[in-house]
């Protein structure tokens, strides 16, 4: 058994709440923007004191309406101004905010509002209310839904023109450091989503943390950070909380589909994503070096990114040699690569999963250092970070000030400090098996190097037995096979078989590109080519790439491309893009039948 911890670098308020922090801002930052929010596709930035007025009318709505201290109110929308808005308002009456996917389907919104008991609900569009009013018969606490797109806020502000400032002072002071701020249901890759309570100590402890050891890249007046992750998810709360606590501006936009213009547009010199994301810069700047006849450039600029990055880990550091070929690649290639994540930044936070070395390397050799980090929801989001000054690729990092990393004797990562849950809502079984002597069991497995920074290695529930009896980790391989441009997703399989195998996804978004590349025909599709020759070898080469990664007896022997890739909608992804290992499996039973067939 091994454990790391580090000392706190943020105390922790003896009580108080998370409305603490606007009001806060307000009084010693009042005209410092603390928030943007898009105007006519134009940013236009919300100072403190005016985003405080806002919470404050919002909160005043919701207490007229009958939101009473300790009811919980639903929030369905894609992230937005007004979700940050609606949060902070949801807090000063009082209340807890249940964070529900804008994507979930009607079953899954039916059983969020009646797990949770619900009393109230704001969704963004007539798509959402329309999922809601679909179950609102099963749904006897649920009171009141408001539409964003309908005018909810100005709803809400309507509402509550009566109630007066003293009365929103007292109930957003209603709730103690140790109530819940939120329950967060977990995306679940097998079973019902769990109802995650997270108190505002929680936040507080995780926040506050994030920002002492993070804060040269949270200097208020100078820094800003572009939120595009699901506010749903508890990542995306902290990215929405720690910039408030900072404070440093925040910008929301709905998604990533014109992540690009909206970096250029809003210049944040922070970005906190997942891998997929940093994945798809490299991804599309590889792939528009190719059609611009530069691919061989690109990729020499590339090698000499990753070599540079690896020899700052070295007693010598760059050779004069490299650093040269690196100044010279700067001017040509990484400084127009900077300018796609706009312009400012040098720093990222990546979570959610893996980013892989190789990806961690070149980032940071091109001047954008991407901080790996790990958490869940059951830990407030990040419970283990690389620092800015420390940084060690290929790891997650070291614990949370002020928390414990244990590696039990199974190799399992125990967890310990203030920024843990309190509770499964409505589900003591499942608490206790998680919670035991104040330790969370994470269900992961790592390691812990001799200076506290942990590797996670995979899940428990997770490790594959081949009928060799090799113990195999799938999180390793995956991640490296699915750095390929052309793969979407990768699972591999071989629990109980003679080797390991692997049912690989084709990124559609590329599959074109690539397709005319090769003279394929057009409109060609992963399904039309997954027998194709020349995609199995592109395909093969991932996996060969995967293959070095590991040991042989772990190594992917054989692969079958599918024909459609794994979504959220055709039911094979959480929200929160993790696979359901145990659908997949079900649903291409006849794949992997095929890959071990004599």
């Amino acid at each position: 058994m091994r454990e790391f911890s580090l000392p706190a670098l943020y105390e922790v308020p003896a009580d108080g709440n998370l409305t603490d922090i606007v009001r806060r801002n307000a009084a010693q930052h009042p005209d410092v923007a603390v928030i943007a929010r898009k105007v006519g596709g134009a940013w236009q930035d919300v100072t403190a004191s005016a985003f405080l007025a806002e919470v404050q009318d919002a909160a005043k709505g919701l207490i007229a309406s009958g939101v009473q201290p300790g009811d919980r109110v639903a929030l369905m929308s894609r992230t937005r101004y007004e979700w940050t808005l609606l949060d902070f308002a949801i807090w000063s009456a009082g209340a807890v905010t249940v964070p529900v996917y804008e994507t979930s389907s009607p079953e899954q919104v039916q059983w969020i509002l009646s797990d949770s008991g619900a009393t109230a609900c704001v969704v963004e569009t007539t798509g959402h209310a329309a999922a809601v009013e679909s179950v609102r018969d099963t749904l006897p606490t649920l009171k009141h839904v408001w539409q964003i797109e309908a005018g909810g806020i100005e709803e809400l502000g309507r509402a509550g023109k009566d109630i007066s400032d003293a009365t929103v002072e007292e109930r957003g002071s209603v709730a103690r450091a140790d109530d819940p701020a939120t329950i967060v249901y977990t995306s679940g890759t097998t079973g019902r989503p769990k109802g995650c309570v997270l108190t505002h100590r929680a936040f507080f402890a995780e926040c506050g943390n994030v920002v002492e050891r993070l804060r040269p890249l949270f200097r208020t007046g100078e820094c800003s950070v572009l939120l595009f992750l699901p506010l749903a998810h508890v990542f995306g709360r902290l990215v929405q909380v720690a910039p408030m606590m900072a404070p440093i501006k925040l910008g929301c936009v709905p998604d990533i589909k014109n992540l690009t213009d909206e970096l250029a547009a809003f210049r944040p010199t922070l970005i906190l994503g997942v891998p997929r994301v940093f994945e798809k810069v490299y991804n599309s700047a590889r792939a528009k070096a190719q059609a611009d006849g530069k691919g061989a450039i690109f990729d020499k600029a590339a090698d000499a990114a990753i070599a540079y990055s690896k020899a700052l880990d070295t007693p010598s550091g760059p050779s004069m040699g490299l650093r040269i070929k690196h100044k010279v690649f700067d001017k040509l290639v990484y400084g127009k690569l900077r300018a796609v994540l706009g312009g400012r930044g040098e720093y990222a936070i990546s979570g959610g999963a893996p980013l892989g070395e190789r990806l961690g390397h070149f980032f940071r050799g091109i001047g954008f250092t991407v901080l790996e980090g790990y958490g869940l929801t059951e830990s407030c989001a990040a419970t283990a970070f690389n620092p800015w000054d420390r940084q060690k690729i290929g790891t997650v990092g070291q614990p949370l000030p002020g928390s414990v990393v244990r590696i039990a004797d199974d190799g399992e990562v125990l967890l310990h400090g203030e920024h843990l849950f309190k509770e499964y809502w409505n589900n003591p079984a499942a608490t206790a098996d998680a919670l035991a002597d104040g330790w969370f069991h994470t269900g992961d497995i790592g390691t812990l190097d001799e200076d506290g920074y942990l590797r996670i290695t995979g899940r428990k529930k997770e490790i594959i037995v081949t009928a060799g009896g090799k113990n195999v980790a799938p999180a390793v391989i995956e991640d490296r096979i699915r750095a390929h441009a052309l793969v979407a997703e990768c699972m591999v399989v071989g629990d109980g078989r003679p080797f390991v195998g692997a049912l690989v996804t084709i990124d559609e978004e590329f599959l074109g590109r690539w397709a005319a590349e090769h003279g394929k025909p057009a409109g060609a599709t992963a399904a039309s080519l997954k027998d194709d020759p020349d995609l199995q070898a592109a395909v093969q080469a991932a996996v060969d790439d995967g293959n070095a990664a590991v040991s042989k007896a772990e190594s992917v022997r054989k692969f079958r491309i599918l024909s459609a890739q794994f979504t959220e909608d055709s039911g094979h992804l959480t929200p929160s893009l993790k696979l359901k290992r145990n659908v997949v499996a079900k649903d291409y039973a006849h794949e992997i039948e095929a890959i071990y067939a004599k």
